[in-house]
C-alpha cells in the first residue's frame, strides 16, 4: 500500500501460459468495469429464507461506500453505468487511459494460442479512502474465463430425452414447477425459440416462451456450435422437466466480469425471481484472480440466504479438471460451499428401471484448493486438502447422467444430437428442486446441509442412489461420498419425502 493507494487484495493474476505481449491496450478504446464493495454488515448471511429486499437492506453495500466509489469515479471522468446495493455493484465505464489512472495499471494486449486479451501486470489500487470499501475490481482483464461442459456424442451407445432421465430418477409426479422461475447462467452462444417450441412439442410438452436477460451488453446470438449446444441443453432439460416454471436466461460476456455480473442479475432479480438457478460454466479453481473467485462464492452465499438454490456443473475434465500439471484440480464456481456440485454418471435402463450407473470416466470431482471443508462435509470420507492449501471442501456434492454415450437427444440450431457432460446435470437437478419445491410449497434453497444429513443414506432404498462404481483419474466411486458422483444421484420422489420431514 502507498501512502496515497490501497491495494485491491488478490488482484493481481499471472498471464495466461505462453502468452506474449503485444502492445499497450489503446488509450482511447472504451471499457467497462465492475466494483465489487464490501457488505454493510459485519456478520457473514446465514443460510435462510429472508426476502431480496431484507437482503439488500441487511447485507447490500452501505451507501456511504456507494457515494464514495461515485466520487472517485467523477475525480477520474468515469461514467457511472450502475450502482446497485443489493448486488453490491458499481458498474463503471471510461477510456484505457482513464482506468489506467484510475487503477494503478498498465493495460496491456496479450495473445496466448489463438486468444487474444487484454490484461495487466501486478495488482490493482485505488484511492486509500477506498480502503476495504472495494473488494474486487473486475473487467480489467477481459480474457474469457470459463468453458461449457457440455459434450456432443459422436457416436451414442444409447440416448434419451429428460423425461426418460426424470423417469428413471422417479422425480415427483403431479407437479411441473407451476410458481417457480428457473434462472440459467449462459456466457455465450444464443437461444432459438423455434429450436425451443419444436422439441418440447416433439416430446409431447406444451413449450412456454423463455425470458432473456441481456447483461454487460451481450447478446443471445446463435452461431457458436459449442455454446449453442449449452444454451440449448440447458434450456430443453428445464423446460421439459419443469415446463410450468418461468424460464430465464441471464446471457453475460465470458469475463470473470460477465459471470459476476450475470449471478448478481439473477440472484437479485426482483422482476422474475428465480428459486433455483442452474450454472453449467466453471473453469479451474486456479484460473481464477482471488478477488473474483471470492466476489463469485459471496454472491452464490446471497443467494443461500434468500433460499436460491444454485446448482453448478462439476465439469467434464476428469480429476485434473484439464489442468495438464499432474495434480488434482477442481471446478469452480461448482467448489463454493454455497453450490451445489452436480457431478456425472453413465446410465442404463429403460422405463423407470435402472439397470446400472456407474462413475462417468471425465466427471469432475475431488478436493478444493481454496475452500475449507464445511461443517456438513465432517462426515463424509473426503481425502485430505492438497499440500499447503487452505482447502478441503469435497466436490461434487450430487450426480446424474452425464455421459455422452448415455446423453440426452436435444435439437439446437435446427438439428437433433445426443449431447453428455456434466452441463446436463445442472439444469436436470435445478428441474427437480423447482419440482420439490412446488411440491412441497416452499422453497428448498440451500441444500447441501440437508443432503448430508439425510436419514439413513447411504441405505437402500433411499432418497439418492448410491453410486459405487467407476472411476475419475485420481478417485473411485465406493460407499457413501466419493469425489466422482458425490452422495448420488436422486430417487426423486423419495427425496421430496425426506425433505418434507425436516
Amino acid at each position: 500500500m502507498m501512502a496515497d493507494r490501497w491495494t485491491v487484495p488478490g488482484s493481481d493474476r499471472p498471464s495466461l501460459p505462453g502468452a506474449r505481449v503485444l502492445g499497450d491496450a489503446p488509450a482511447d478504446a472504451p471499457i467497462t468495469v465492475t466494483l465489487w464493495l464490501r457488505s454493510k454488515s459485519s456478520d457473514p448471511p446465514a443460510p435462510g429464507a429472508i426476502s431480496r429486499q431484507a437482503y439488500a437492506d441487511r447485507y447490500g453495500a452501505d451507501a456511504t461506500d456507494l457515494q464514495k466509489v461515485e466520487a472517485f469515479a467523477h475525480q477520474h471522468g468515469l461514467t457511472v453505468v450502475e450502482s446497485s446495493a443489493a448486488r453490491r455493484s458499481v458498474v463503471l465505464r471510461g477510456t484505457t487511459a482513464q482506468m489506467n489512472a484510475a487503477f494503478g495499471v498498465a493495460l496491456k494486449r496479450y495473445q496466448a494460442g489463438p486468444t487474444t486479451y487484454r490484461g495487466h501486470d501486478g495488482s490493482i489500487s485505488v484511492p486509500a479512502e477506498l480502503s476495504g470499501v472495494v473488494q474486487a475490481v473486475l473487467g480489467l482483464d477481459d480474457r474469457p474465463q470459463a468453458s461449457p461442459h457440455a459434450r456432443l456424442a459422436a457416436a451414442p451407445e444409447t440416448s434419451f430425452t429428460p423425461l426418460q432421465v426424470a423417469s428413471l430418477y422417479d422425480f415427483p409426479s403431479g407437479v411441473n414447477g407451476s410458481g417457480e422461475c428457473i434462472g440459467v447462467i449462459e456466457l455465450g452462444g444464443g437461444f432459438t425459440q423455434a429450436d425451443f417450441a419444436a422439441y418440447l412439442t416433439q416430446l409431447g410438452v406444451s413449450a412456454q416462451t423463455v425470458t432473456i436477460v441481456l447483461v454487460d451488453g451481450a447478446t443471445s446470438s446463435p452461431g457458436n456450435e459449442d455454446a449453442d449446444i449449452e444454451v440449448m441443453l440447458d434450456a430443453e432439460i428445464a423446460g421439459a422437466v419443469a415446463p410450468g416454471a418461468k424460464l430465464v436466461l441471464y446471457f453475460a460476456p465470458n469475463t470473470d466480469q460477465g459471470f459476476l455480473d450475470a449471478v448478481t442479475t439473477a440472484v437479485h432479480d426482483q422482476s422474475n425471481n428465480p428459486s433455483v438457478i442452474s450454472i453449467s460454466w466453471g473453469g479451474p479453481e486456479s484460473s481464477w484472480s482471488q478477488q473474483a473467485r471470492n466476489a463469485l462464492d459471496q454472491a452464490i452465499q446471497g443467494a443461500s440466504t434468500i433460499a436460491v438454490s444454485v446448482c453448478v456443473a462439476s465439469g467434464d475434465g476428469g480429476s485434473s479438471d484439464g489442468v495438464d500439471d499432474g495434480a488434482s484440480h477442481v471446478d469452480f464456481p461448482a467448489s463454493s460451499p454455497y453450490a451445489l456440485g452436480c457431478g456425472g454418471t453413465t446410465l442404463a435402463g429403460s422405463g423407470t428401471t435402472i439397470a446400472s450407473e456407474t462413475a462417468w470416466s471425465d466427471s469432475g470431482g475431488g478436493v478444493s484448493d481454496f475452500f475449507a471443508r464445511p461443517s456438513w462435509q465432517a462426515n463424509a470420507t473426503v481425502p485430505a486438502p492438497p499440500a499447503g492449501s487452505t482447502g478441503g471442501r469435497g466436490v461434487p456434492d450430487v450426480a446424474g447422467d452425464a455421459d455422452p454415450n448415455t446423453g440426452y437427444s436435444i435439437r439446437v440450431d435446427g438439428q437433433n444430437v445426443v449431447v453428455g457432460g456434466t452441463s446436463a446435470v445442472a439444469p436436470l437437478w435445478a428441474a427437480l428442486i423447482a419440482l420439490m419445491n412446488q411440491q412441497l410449497g416452499r422453497h428448498l434453497g440451500y441444500l447441501d446441509p440437508s443432503l448430508y444429513s439425510l436419514p439413513g443414506y447411504p441405505a437402500s432404498p433411499g432418497p439418492l442412489h448410491d453410486i459405487t462404481s467407476g472411476s475419475n483419474g485420481a478417485y473411485s466411486a465406493g460407499p457413501g461420498w466419493d469425489p466422482c458422483t458425490g452422495l448420488g444421484t436422486p430417487d426423486g420422489q423419495r427425496l421430496s419425502q425426506a425433505l418434507a420431514a425436516e
